[in-house]
């Protein structure tokens, strides 16, 4: 294990750019996300969760796929470069790697993506452990551990110094490159940091949020269940619970013309809007109740039952934070819940 003083930090930051770009969370117009480092970006380590997860580092929000250009009567297809630059993308917490773990098992199954692989073949994760959990936090529900990130790199923000360990080969190497401007260290600290992490979890709210009666063999039980008619009536169907989600994996494809030609491009969708998998005949699911139940049972009942019991929540809680009618994925576990007589 090794330590740097939070002050050298910019200086690590160097070190890394020198090689390899480098994405880590920023504070712009009063709201932090991920984003590329530069020497006047306002690095912000303190705020526990970024508004959107770091998804979008391996799956972009909007994405060229490839160019149509015409030439005459010559129709010359042009697909988008596969991303090639190793990078790093420092920060992200427990919750969000777990996230990208729900990804992998969508877009690195067969037929393999791509574009996703390659970002996922260059990237290196150095994860930060949460200091302070909020309130809003559940991912101990979820089997995350908020004090022992599973990534390339684990660090914990200490007082004054971060402590780095490295977890996996690509976390060696990049120990490596930046080696000069760590020191060894003894993990005593990050031990009591561990121990004060798990005092707060346990604390939390919703730390005994129950799953039990979830999971991908209760589909017809849940799917049918009155309940659903009661909980989406608040539900707007802005999307924005599926934006901020670090495992939400809808996307669109749409075209666009250019100068000399079209462009194929892919963007997020979601399973909220009432245009999502519209087709010639219309839309399979009419209503906003449909659409609402389906967010859900694909994170409590569909997702598991195709991925080793695995639910595709990591109990982040920004959408507990950012829904506007304060629905959210606790609430539908506990409205089952107090259904199934559980106190």
């Amino acid at each position: 294990m090794y330590k740097i003083a939070k002050e050298n930090l910019s200086q690590l930051f160097r070190q890394i750019v020198q090689e390899q770009e480098l994405y880590l969370p920023v504070k712009t117009a009063g709201q932090t996300n991920f984003a590329v480092w530069s020497e006047d970006a306002g690095v912000d380590l303190d705020t526990l969760k970024t508004v959107k997860s770091p998804k979008d580092v391996f799956f972009p929000q909007s994405e060229n796929l490839y160019t149509v250009k015409k030439e005459g009567k010559k129709l010359h297809v042009e697909p988008e470069e596969l991303k090639s630059q190793d990078f790093v993308i420092f920060g992200m917490k427990a919750c969000d790697v777990k996230g990208v773990e729900v990804l992998d098992r969508v877009f690195l199954s067969d037929p393999i993506d791509t574009f996703y692989a390659a970002r996922r073949n260059h990237g290196t994760i150095i994860a930060l452990a949460c200091h302070e959990p909020e309130e809003s936090c559940f991912c101990k529900v979820f089997g995350v551990d908020a004090a022992n990130p599973a990534a390339d790199v684990a660090a914990w923000m200490i007082g004054e110094e971060l402590y780095w360990k490295a977890l996996t080969e690509k976390g060696e190497s990049l120990t490596e490159l930046v080696k000069d401007l760590l020191i060894d260290a003894e993990e005593t600290k990050v031990v009591e940091e561990k121990e004060a992490i798990h005092n707060i979890v346990e604390k939390l709210p919703y730390m005994n949020l129950s799953l039990d009666g979830w999971g991908g063999d209760v589909l017809t039980e849940k799917f049918n269940s009155g309940l659903w008619e009661e909980l989406y009536k608040p539900c707007l169907a802005c999307g924005t619970c599926t934006f901020v989600c670090p495992t939400c994996q809808c996307y669109d494809i749409k075209d666009y013309t250019t100068a000399n030609g079209v462009s194929r491009y892919r963007c997020w969708d979601s399973c909220m809007y009432s245009d999502f998998t519209m087709m010639a005949h219309g839309n399979n699911r009419t209503s906003q109740m449909q659409r609402f139940r389906q967010r859900f049972m694909h994170k409590l009942v569909y997702y598991p039952a195709n991925n080793d019991g695995i639910y595709s929540c990591v109990g982040c809680g920004r959408c507990v934070e950012k829904c506007p009618a304060s629905l959210n994925i606790v609430k539908v576990i506990k409205a089952f819940q107090k259904q199934g007589g559980e106190q």
